[in-house]
């Protein structure tokens, strides 16, 4: 700096050293506490985050699922009509045409039905609800600071609430039809949480991947359809392969949804035995089910400061 003397003289004077000269930005950042706006915080903050934002998950999870049906005159009603239509079609075609039923009366085959359609719809919802989570709501992503599984994480919990009110309808078809309320009815509950827990994981690893390659909501219609035919919807795994090699049927069982399908049936159904479930079934069950809701949790939290700034 510079500064004028008595006698018209300028004396320069020596500028003293910054404290900061010479240091690189992230020696600045560590001495100012500054960190990286949108960095992906540790796992366990991570989860922390979700924790104090529970309360948003779930009343953004109600009201997605209370706008879904605002504009049908049924409303809500929809939620039960639309498993129970497409449950009434696949009895048409399969039970009545293609005799899909057999060995198993009627009684055992339409409870079987409906169960295997609103377990299985309850997966198929929660897939392609995260695979559009993140880029379905760009704005959302890009206008606030929070969580992004917040998103995929409300979505299933948005599936699971509908499948609860179209449980009503499973009940009084089961009832209707001669399986009465028994102590194997305490089996729903641990099956919907481990079945919530797996569509979760998966919800979450699919939400990651739609943001990514947005097209893919155009081809999970393809790859659910053929999923559904795979595992046990609409027919007895067991009985339709009965003629080809027993690995095969055993695969098919095991995949997660033939388990979490087979173990509500067995629950619900009075006809519908443990000699129609794969052997280990509860360990298969808990395993797909911390497997793909850890897994697709850790693999969400891996990219979460890429999401909204494609």
């Amino acid at each position: 700096m510079s500064e004028t003397t008595h006698d018209g003289t300028v004396a320069v004077t020596a500028t003293p050293a910054s404290p900061d000269e010479g240091l690189t930005a992230a020696q600045l950042a560590a001495r100012y506490g500054l960190t990286v706006s949108g960095a992906r915080p540790p796992l366990g903050a991570y989860v922390r985050q979700l924790w104090g934002r529970r309360h948003f998950i779930i009343a953004f999870s109600q009201a997605k699922l209370t706008a879904q049906y605002s504009q049908a005159r049924l409303g809500q009603l929809w939620q039960v009509a639309t498993p129970l239509l497409n449950a009434a079609v696949y009895f048409s075609i399969f039970g009545l045409i293609l005799e899909a039923n057999r060995g198993m009366s009627s009684e055992v085959y339409i409870p079987f039905l409906v169960t295997g359609v609103f377990l299985f719809t309850f997966t198929q919802s929660s897939v392609m609800a995260g695979v559009r989570a993140i880029s379905g709501n760009l704005g959302l992503v890009r206008a606030l600071h929070f969580p992004r599984a917040a998103l995929p994480i409300s979505f299933a919990l948005q599936q699971l609430q509908q499948l609860l009110f179209s449980m009503i309808v499973l009940f009084a078809v089961v009832i209707g039809l001669g399986s009465y309320p028994d102590l194997s009815w305490l089996l729903i509950v641990p099956v919907l949480v481990l079945q919530f827990l797996f569509n979760t994981g998966l919800a979450l690893a699919m939400a990651r991947a739609g943001a990514k390659t947005p097209d893919l909501a155009q081809l999970m219609p393809f790859i659910m359809r053929t999923w559904m035919y795979a595992s046990g919807v609409m027919f007895s795994i067991p009985v339709f392969l009965a003629d080809h090699p027993g690995w095969i049927a055993t695969v098919l069982q095991w995949n997660p949804a033939a388990v979490y399908m087979d173990l509500m049936r067995f629950a619900l159904i009075d006809g519908y035995g443990s000699e129609n479930l794969p052997d280990h079934v509860w360990a298969v069950a808990c395993g797909w089910a911390v497997l793909f809701a850890v897994g697709g949790f850790v693999y969400f939290w891996k990219a979460e400061e890429r999401y909204g700034r494609g």
